[in-house]
């Protein structure tokens, strides 16, 4: 038998529950993953508290990093042994065991480890598509990242400071904003004591700027679009404080004809061409030392309700995780 944590209802931290599985024999072109860690991302919350549906009784988690266990049929990339990791699994990474199609697998270089490599998959995958496809960051642009403290943003500060960008990243204390500038950030602001689109017009002598990346959803979104540039575009790309809703496309021409798009993963790396583009863009960034993985948390397989309270109450930094 093997450990899974699942939810038979939706609701706080408290209705994750550790429960006794048999490991599923993969099938054809699927492949039996035995974890060694796997990653934590807001994603999982939203299932949890039902703001995204989920069948239930049901498993939480898309990625996490481990050992080929068994291959099924059909399947010639990869055999038993393999060091893989995985982004857009179905849900149930929070397990000893995972079976997942191939071709969502990847093989892991030698130079990562498994907690880097679940700390990093799908975060890091999420700044790949958001710096390098959905708004091409180049050298001299000043971009806004809010939450540039958190798992995503601490890889997106580092990259982007890697292509020669000025990153604003908004935080909500001294601590975080000390990490954000450590990963790379030219400026911070404490959006808990100053008005984002102020310091951002400050900062950038009124010209404002060509993108903002926003994963908080609808406390940032008014503000994040009054930080754009004419013709400037809009990513928003998750839903910490809840989701925007009642928009008025009217503002977009108000603020100069902009730009809003609300990308996933699921919409980039949707061959597996494109899929290992991607990571090999992410994993080549990590070896180079341009980016380091922060892992700022780990918890235990059966203290995944713990660490759900700490990253609903943003007491986390960097990227957290679970060991198995």
């Amino acid at each position: 038998m093997a450990r899974q944590i699942q939810f038979r209802q939706t609701g706080g931290p408290e209705v994750l529950e550790i429960t006794d599985v048999k490991p599923a024999t993969p099938g054809p072109n699927e492949v039996r993953i035995a974890n060694r860690a796997v990653g934590l991302n807001f994603i999982d919350i939203y299932f949890r508290t039902g703001l995204y549906p989920a069948e239930l009784p049901s498993g939480l988690g898309t990625e996490g990093a481990g050992v080929i266990e068994a291959v099924g049929d059909d399947v010639e990339d990869f055999a038993e042994g393999d060091r893989v990791a995985y982004a857009q699994g179905p849900k149930g990474a929070y397990a000893d065991f995972v079976v997942i199609p191939a071709d969502k697998v990847i093989a892991l270089p030698s130079g990562i480890d498994f907690d880097t490599a679940a700390a990093c998959m799908l975060k890091g995958l999420t700044v790949q598509y958001l710096i390098r496809q959905t708004y091409a960051v180049g050298e001299d642009d000043t971009i806004l990242f809010h939450a540039a403290a958190g798992g995503v943003g601490s890889i997106a500060c580092q990259w982007a400071h890697a292509l020669g960008a000025h990153v604003i990243g908004t935080v909500s204390n001294e601590d975080k904003a000390s990490i954000a500038q450590r990963n790379g950030a030219w400026m911070t602001i404490d959006y808990t004591r100053e008005s984002v689109p102020e310091r951002v017009r400050e900062l950038t002598d009124g010209a404002m700027l060509p993108v903002v990346y926003d994963s908080v959803g609808k406390d940032t979104w008014t503000d994040s679009l009054a930080c754009l540039a004419p013709r400037g575009l809009m990513v928003s790309f998750g839903n910490a404080s809840g989701p925007v809703e009642g928009v008025n496309l009217a503002e977009l021409n108000k603020g100069g004809s902009l730009f809003v798009t609300r990308p996933a993963l699921g919409g980039y790396a949707d061959t597996r061409e494109r899929f290992e583009m991607m990571c090999a863009d992410l994993f080549a960034v990590i070896e180079s030392g341009d980016v380091k993985i922060n892992i700022g948390q780990r918890f235990a397989l059966e203290d995944a309700d713990q660490a759900h309270q700490a990253l609903a109450d943003r007491k986390t930094t960097g990227s957290t995780i679970l060991t198995l």
